[in-house]
């Protein structure tokens, strides 16, 4: 159902994707993603650290059985893929997967609930709720892995190392220093952009599918076309998150090799 019935298609969608801001152009902040990411990413910490806290070595519960299952699950995907020692990457890749899961499920919610709350209860013009569906999330998430990449190639192999595979390699000879530092350069920095926005690209088209439907058709006939489409996005709603957390631990995992 629309949020308001004189909206045009256009109008309606373009208001599902306004963003509440403050600011204007480069120097705008998207108030919303900023607050359901951190509401979020604190949730994961309160459930996880409380079953922690309170966790038995007799029978667990559904909810520590399912904590255990999670981190049962990263710790084998990060022995798989990370052969070095660290003690934060198990840790990194957890909250990586569950803040992103959690971010990525929001979009199951009805589309119209949080704009009509926003607007009839707390009289704001826009409300956007799937922070992964903006690029300034994802960006932010990749570059934040992107700082972790050049910390652990350059700790581990020094500065001199690191530099000498940037302008050695692929072509082992001083002549071509500004070739490869061209290459290498571009395959280090597109990292974390296929990174941030693989996740944005497939987030925002699932949200926009949703919006075209609650559009499109009116409320009695949406859940014949809203229901197989939410079913079929919770597999894209977790395997987006596990590839997010796959992809960092082999990015890191990379820089911590020695050659």
């Amino acid at each position: 159902m629309s949020v308001e019935h004189a909206l045009t298609l256009q109008e309606y969608i373009g208001h599902h994707l306004t963003q509440l801001q403050i600011g204007k152009g480069f120097y705008s902040i998207n108030i919303d993603s900023i607050f359901f990411s951190a509401i979020l990413g604190s949730f994961f910490l309160a459930v996880f650290y409380t079953v922690a806290k309170n966790a038995t070595s007799g029978i667990p519960g559904k909810l520590q059985t399912g904590v255990e299952l999670v981190v049962e699950f990263i710790d084998s995907s990060v022995r798989e893929i990370y052969h070095g020692n660290s003690k934060i990457i198990a840790p990194l890749s957890l909250t990586v997967f569950m803040w992103v899961f959690l971010m990525n499920l929001m979009d199951l919610l009805p589309i119209d609930l949080f704009p009509i709350i926003g607007k009839n209860y707390l009289g704001l013009p826009a409300m956007r709720i799937v922070a992964t569906a903006d690029v300034n999330i994802t960006l932010s998430m990749a570059l934040g892995v992107f700082v972790l990449i050049l910390f652990y190639s350059v700790s581990i192999k020094g500065f001199t190392k690191f530099i000498k595979e940037l302008t050695m390699q692929p072509f082992h000879h001083p002549i071509f220093i500004p070739v490869n530092l061209v290459l290498e350069g571009v395959s280090l920095l597109s990292k974390p952009v296929s990174l941030g926005l693989r996740l944005f690209g497939n987030m925002y088209a699932g949200e926009l599918i949703f919006i075209l439907i609650s559009g499109l058709l009116p409320w009695w006939l949406q859940w014949t076309l809203s229901l197989p489409w939410a079913i079929f996005h919770i597999l894209i709603i977790t395997l987006q998150a596990f590839i997010f957390m796959i992809l960092t631990i082999v990015y890191v995992s990379m820089a911590s090799e020695e050659h």
